[in-house]
């Protein structure tokens, strides 16, 4: 089945987030957060000269 023109230009849809795509996102920065953490407390214990 073709569509022609003038009824390619009624097809609406795609352009919602989905929550596929929300969690993607949210994973990613709870991902990065914890790196910046492990950088942070890393950092800390060469500075004070601290290890367990």
């Amino acid at each position: 089945m073709k569509l022609e023109n003038c009824e390619l230009i009624k097809v609406v849809g795609g352009e919602s987030i989905s929550s596929s795509v929300l969690n993607a996102v949210n994973k990613l920065i709870e991902s990065i957060m914890d790196v910046g953490r492990s950088l942070g407390t890393a950092i800390r214990r060469i500075y004070s000269h601290r290890s367990c």
